[in-house]
């Protein structure tokens, strides 16, 4: 089958595009790079800008089935960038798939569509929609407004539906430029993080996850979310288990909530002067959210599955070093 992946050279898409290559599929790979880590057989990379919908139509041809992952990922409050491509860009790629014929659709969200502060001990599919009037981060409530915006094009007769991963990690990751979560992994393994956060997240394998997407093409219901969690992890956890594996000792303690708090109005200024986001009231605010996603929609109508950190922070180590 000829499928399309758009964002293909990211983390999520590069093990995506192994994933459909074992299952035979023959993948169109849309990105504005290629990725050194994707399978070399069975791809063929394009070129391509989302907003363009001229473009995506012609690099949908033929194509059976589209996975869309472009997704631009911040901790700041308000990105014009982020929200145009998390919700426009959704849009434009969903109207050149319907336009092309494609015959599904899967969009890959994100757990932070949902109102995490306000679900409750618990996050199902129910759950409260990170909505403009919030207050959330811009990412937050640009990945809701995008499946707002993909629901137009169900609505005109597009056969789509819609996964949320939790936080994402793993292997198949360019060391180079890790993700946040990975990077943490990484530095700790190395011996560089002297302490860590008191906090947790649901963390999800990335070949769960790409697993779960072709799940979701295969037997998701229209219009329908399907969160793919993994397991409740806390960041200590995740940092001492990577310094395990790579034989050092890593973080000594985790730092409290309240105490981070107290530092981010000197905090968050000095990390935007030098270009980070990391230290910000967003991203300090989703260290506060810890609901329990069980994800048991995905896995009874999906049968979906997923690992045990311990095997996901093993195979990252072994392969990052």
């Amino acid at each position: 089958m000829r499928v399309a992946v758009t964002g293909a050279a990211g983390f999520v898409g590069t093990n995506l595009l192994h994933e459909l290559v074992a299952q035979g599929n023959e993948v169109v790979a849309i990105d504005r790079v290629t990725s050194p880590l994707a399978p070399e057989a069975g791809v063929e990379w394009v070129q391509g800008d989302i907003l363009d919908t001229k473009q995506m139509i012609k690099s949908f041809k033929d194509v059976e089935v589209v996975y869309h992952l472009v997704a631009m990922i911040t901790l700041k409050q308000e990105d014009p960038l982020a929200w145009r491509i998390n919700t426009e860009g959704v849009g434009s790629v969903a109207s050149a798939a319907h336009k092309a014929g494609v015959r599904r659709f899967v969009h890959c969200s994100s757990v932070h569509s949902f109102d995490q502060h306000n679900c409750g001990d618990f996050l199902t599919e129910e759950s409260p929609r990170s909505t403009e009037d919030c207050g959330l981060p811009v990412y937050d409530r640009s990945k809701y407004a995008g499946e707002l915006e993909l629901h137009k094009r169900i609505d005109d007769g597009l056969d789509a539906v819609i996964c949320n991963p939790t936080g994402v990690y793993g292997w198949r990751d360019h060391v180079t430029h890790l993700s946040r979560l990975n990077q943490m992994a990484y530095d700790s393994a190395r011996g560089r993080v002297p302490l860590s956060v008191g906090s947790g997240f649901n963390l999800v394998d990335v070949r769960d996850v790409a697993k779960g997407l072709t799940l979701a093409a295969e037997k998701g219901r229209t219009g329908e979310n399907y969160l793919l969690p993994g397991e409740m992890v806390m960041l200590h956890d995740l940092m001492k288990g990577a310094a395990k594996e790579a034989g050092k000792f890593g973080p000594l303690f985790p730092v409290p909530l309240w105490l981070l708090k107290s530092i981010m109005p000197l905090a968050e200024p000095i990390a935007a002067m030098a270009g980070s986001d990391i230290m910000s009231e967003a991203a300090l605010g989703s260290l506060f959210a810890q609901p329990d996603v069980t994800g048991a929609k995905a896995r009874k109508e999906l049968g979906y599955t997923s690992r045990p950190a311990s095997e996901t922070i093993h195979d990252f180590i072994t392969e990052a070093l």
